[in-house]
């Protein structure tokens, strides 16, 4: 059995009865269920409908998301998450070289990078060598005054550990942005990667070995180990193409407002619904959820 999952942003609940029963009825499925009323509904399947692409198409145009996914082992144990543009709204380099005068040129690398256009490990010590000489006082500064959290993000971490799972920060980033982080969102464990610091001020170096494509792959390989379960039983959340082996890899696999080439390789693609989405695709009601 399959579940048809439709979803919309929280902050503007349009998702209406009509537009759920009138595909559930072309799909010949069972009685919706409503999560959250006017965001987010589901139903049972049979299979997977051949239209499946065009019918999310044109909700795409109306601000709704769909998804549809197996119904057994829905609900994750793990959840692994992306940071930048995924938990938070920024992307924390592009802060950093905002704050050293080379913003613009270093956040047209950071797009082409996460859109899969350049060599990530390249491209991160190419940024990160053009903030040489800045302090590393700045780094709590940008923490402080330009980094915000991804809506439903709280939500999200804290649901998932109420009901007995585990959460992981993976991140290409900088590990004095994740264990930040980190710990406001309540993650129990962060990974990303080291800047390089000399007598206060940042080297323009990034320490080896860099955390990209592979090592999310691998932490997500390991961290499921450690706790017993396999990756089918992860949620994987992300937007670049350094989260796509990771995302693969998971059970379910969520390409949360990716770049067109993250969206064009994942299945379950949230372009509306915030981070809450991860929740009501999983069966999470409304009240379900953990403050």
């Amino acid at each position: 059995m399959h579940i048809a999952t439709l979803l919309t942003n929280p902050a503007r609940p349009t998702l209406d009865r009509t537009t759920v029963e009138a595909l559930r009825n072309a799909w010949g499925g069972g009685d919706a269920r409503w999560l959250h009323p006017g965001v987010a509904a589901e139903f049972a399947l049979g299979s997977v409908p051949e239209n499946l692409w065009k019918v999310w198409e044109g909700l795409q145009s109306l601000g709704i998301d769909l998804a549809v996914q197996v119904a057994e082992g829905r609900k994750k144990r793990l959840l692994i998450a992306d940071m930048d543009s995924t938990m938070i709204q920024q992307e924390c380099i592009d802060e950093l070289a905002d704050e050293a005068g080379v913003g613009p040129h270093v956040a047209g690398i950071t797009a082409r990078a996460m859109n899969g256009e350049l060599d990530f490990e390249a491209a991160l010590r190419e940024r990160v060598g053009l903030l040489r000489g800045l302090p590393d006082t700045v780094i709590g500064r940008v923490l402080r005054d330009r980094i915000t959290l991804m809506s439903g993000g709280p939500v999200l971490v804290a649901t998932m550990k109420a009901h007995g799972g585990h959460a992981a920060l993976v991140s290409g980033g900088f590990t004095a942005f994740t264990t930040v982080i980190a710990a406001r969102l309540g993650f129990d464990e962060d990974r990303a990667n080291r800047l390089e610091v000399s007598d206060g001020v940042l080297t323009g170096r990034v320490a080896e070995p860099i955390l990209g494509k592979q090592a999310k792959l691998d932490a997500l390989e390991q961290i499921a180990a450690r706790l017993g379960i396999t990756p089918q039983a992860a949620i994987a959340v992300g937007d670049g193409a350094n989260d796509l082996a990771m995302l693969g890899r998971a059970g379910a696999g969520v390409a949360l407002h990716a770049k067109p080439s993250v969206q064009a390789q994942c299945d379950i693609r949230v372009n509306h619904g915030d981070l809450t989405a991860l929740l009501y695709l999983q069966g999470y009601a409304q009240n379900d959820f953990a403050t």
